[in-house]
């Protein structure tokens, strides 16, 4: 039987899907368990069959499944999985999604648009799921579509730790990408000790991911400077930001994210970008073509991991982030 039992025959299972399973047997050594055997597989039509090859009856499951591509595929599996443990009388399910999908669809910017990120909370509810455990949402706002607990990590001391010890704090300025990321930014600036700079762009709302950088504002001349985003897609944002600062002086230019999405060709527009570092975490896979001479990949398991403890021992999550701002 795999799980970890507590007194009174609690036991906490963990549960992967097939998107990157890579990551949840990296959790699972961490808590000094293994991942449940579950079969899953596909029908000829496309349609996904799951079944969970132990009792579940009673657990607190968790189920760990990464929202990348081909995305809606790996969605649904981890709801039909969701289903599979509800119906099997599991005691409490939670959805562990490292990356949260569609949560950049959390409002309307336009009429007759969905809000998306409010129709996947509601799919996980149905589906059976009582809590959701993510990493570093769009927007902190997406919590609140979830009528359970959700348990929203962050990275950035994570991310944070690594660019002191390699590029400690002095002539340092960390980077909003746009104005969007100016709080998430000055929880950087506050615990770097170092001045803020801000980068003013225009999305085109007719192309999606088309963005023109205008101006920096800030002084960047002569200090290294760290772009700080929550996710690289496209990675045109990114690069075009790293243009702007090199033009106006700085040293040398850092990215740090805290989601690789990458699509298209995204890995070698950042390989041929004036960029020092990009610095993400494995909250999704990487591609293999991704050249290796710049990337820096830090394990987001550990965190997931101790969180997942804190569900399990009814403990604190809010106490893995105590300090931060």
């Amino acid at each position: 039987m795999t799980g970890i039992k507590q007194a009174g025959e609690k036991k906490l299972m963990l549960f992967s899907g097939r998107a990157y399973p890579d990551l949840a047997h990296e959790v699972a050594r961490e808590l000094r368990t293994e991942i449940t055997p579950t079969e899953l597989r596909d029908f000829a039509s496309g349609e996904i069959y799951v079944r969970v090859a132990e009792s579940v009856r009673g657990s607190d499951a968790f189920v760990i499944q990464c929202h990348t591509s081909p995305i809606n595929t790996w969605i649904m599996e981890q709801l039909v999985m969701v289903d599979a443990l509800k119906r099997a009388s599991a005691r409490r399910i939670t959805v562990v999604a490292p990356f949260f999908g569609y949560a950049r669809q959390d409002k309307k910017h336009r009429g007759r648009e969905p809000i998306s990120a409010r129709l996947m909370a509601d799919l996980f509810a149905t589906a059976g799921a009582d809590r959701i455990m993510t990493v570093d949402l769009h927007t902190a706002q997406i919590q609140g579509f979830f009528d359970g607990p959700v348990d929203h990590l962050h990275a950035l001391p994570l991310l944070a730790e690594h660019v002191t010890r390699h590029m400690g704090t002095r002539r340092l300025t960390v980077v909003a990408p746009d104005a969007g990321r100016v709080r998430v930014a000055e929880r950087w600036t506050d615990r770097l000790g170092c001045p803020l700079a801000i980068i003013h762009k225009r999305r085109d709302t007719e192309r999606p991911n088309q963005v023109s950088v205008h101006e920096v504002v800030g002084d960047v001349a002569g200090r290294t400077c760290v772009i700080i985003d929550d996710m690289i897609d496209t990675g045109s944002t990114v690069v075009r930001a790293a243009e702007a600062l090199t033009s106006r002086g700085a040293t040398q230019v850092i990215a740090a994210a805290t989601h690789g999405v990458f699509s298209g060709d995204a890995a070698e527009r950042l390989a041929k970008a004036d960029l020092a570092q990009l610095v993400i975490t494995n909250t999704l896979p990487i591609p293999a073509c991704f050249p290796s001479g710049k990337l820096i990949v830090l394990s987001i398991a550990p965190l997931l991991a101790r969180a997942i403890g804190e569900v399990f021992r009814e403990g604190s999550v809010t106490s893995l982030f105590e300090g931060e701002s």
